[in-house]
């Protein structure tokens, strides 16, 4: 009796002191985020476009706060400028002139506290997507629901990125090269084990600089949860093509891209 006695005084004793304890992370000097995604969605003009500036934060801030006050403009190789403009004191900047062109060379200009930030890319084309599969017998448990969307490879060099959105859920990324399936139908895969009949599942394909397919496969890796791989590459500072001209240091974060994209909208069966 006394020994059990001595064991429930124990637990009461752990469960009874617990601290909280204040992690003192360090903090560094706040570094402009560049969310510049240009995409010319097939059957659009593409001439309404927006460009999102942002800082990074400390750990634990619930909020990302917005550069507010750059300037922020796009050229292409035929002298057409294009000037985004802040909507308030959000960080987004818009523009509703912007002229898509299959393998056009644009330049992003930002001016944000004095400082020039500059980056290049080409406007890359897509395939459209063919149709969508579904598999109500996937995964381990063979209870969850996959889905293919099928596209058509063309027989050059492409680099895919795919979107899967649920409403308002942020979308799961992936990245394709076609090293292994040049000029084949091929597909891009998504599943989740919260996905159900009735969902709307809307599925974006744009086309991607090698460089940005190296980009985001690095940064997909590094946020992989799911992995569980103890010999992977620990997290890194990822860098993108955009460049502080002015002070090469302080560098961005962020990339400049430039896609054509298509959009398929599923309702999952």
């Amino acid at each position: 009796m006394k020994k059990f006695i001595y064991i429930i005084l124990f637990g009461l004793l752990i469960f009874s002191c617990e601290d909280v304890i204040d992690v003192d992370l360090k903090t560094a000097e706040p570094r402009l985020v560049i969310d510049a995604s240009l995409s010319w969605i097939k059957g659009t003009q593409g001439n309404e476009q927006d460009i999102k500036l942002s800082l990074t934060a400390p750990y634990f801030d619930e909020e990302v706060p917005p550069a507010t006050g750059a300037l922020v403009n796009v050229r292409d190789l035929h002298d057409n400028v294009f000037v985004f403009t802040e909507q308030g004191t959000s960080g987004i900047y818009t523009n509703s002139t912007f002229i898509p062109e299959i393998d056009g060379v644009y330049t992003l200009d930002i001016t944000y506290n004095d400082e020039v930030y500059t980056a290049v890319e080409t406007l890359k084309p897509v395939s459209s997507i063919d149709y969508v599969e579904q598999n109500n017998n996937g995964g381990f448990s063979g209870d969850d629901i996959e889905i293919k969307a099928y596209y058509t490879d063309p027989e050059d060099e492409n680099y895919y990125l795919f979107e899967f959105s649920l409403e308002e859920n942020v979308p799961t990324l992936e990245v394709y090269d076609d090293e292994f399936n040049n000029g084949n139908q091929i597909f891009g895969f998504y599943s989740d084990e919260d996905l159900e009949p009735f969902d709307d599942l809307t599925i974006k394909i744009s086309g991607i600089s090698q460089l940005h397919y190296q980009y985001l496969f690095i940064l997909l890796q590094q946020t992989d949860d799911e992995s569980g791989d103890p010999f992977e590459t620990q997290p890194a500072t990822v860098r993108g093509n955009c460049v502080n001209q002015t002070n090469p240091d302080n560098f961005p974060l962020g990339y400049f891209r430039v896609s054509e994209t298509d959009v398929f909208n599923y309702t999952v069966q």
